[in-house]
């Protein structure tokens, strides 16, 4: 006799929801994500699900050069920004077309760096010199410069 095997998504699902660090750590992230798409027009954007590759930042771009970049959203509080151990060695190791767009969730204050900075941005947190601070004209331009 053959046994059909039921997935378990919904156990998944259910355990997901429950975890208040999803809930805490996704929702902000979920909307700056909507936020990067609306305001970044001639960008195909992809959202990279990261339940199995850890440190894989969260968004795959396209630009109109024909250009493949990653963006890791954070959303802060302070002025401090967590990483993963996963997060700071897929960045060190890849600092070409690599970045970081945080957003401080209190005064809406957007920073742009590059991937190959991200032990500055660990030491000087929200208040690291970047490529794009403060709009979303200036983080279009420089990701359709990448």
């Amino acid at each position: 006799m053959l046994l059909k095997l039921q997935p378990k998504l919904p156990l998944l699902v259910l355990l997901l929801e429950s975890c208040d660090y999803f809930k805490i750590r996704m929702g902000p992230e979920r909307k700056l994500y909507q936020e990067l798409k609306k305001n970044t027009p001639g960008i195909v954007w992809n959202r990279i699900e990261n339940l199995a590759g850890i440190g894989m930042p969260d968004c795959l771009g396209y630009n109109t050069s024909g250009h493949f970049f990653t963006v890791e959203l954070k959303v802060v509080k302070s002025n401090k920004i967590r990483f993963s151990p996963h997060q700071i060695s897929f960045h060190t190791s890849h600092p070409n077309n690599t970045f970081i767009l945080a957003k401080h969730h209190g005064h809406g204050a957007l920073i742009l760096v590059p991937g190959s900075k991200i032990q500055e941005l660990l030491r000087e947190g929200f208040a690291c010199s970047s490529i794009a601070r403060g709009s979303w004209s200036t983080v279009l331009e420089t990701l359709l410069a990448c």
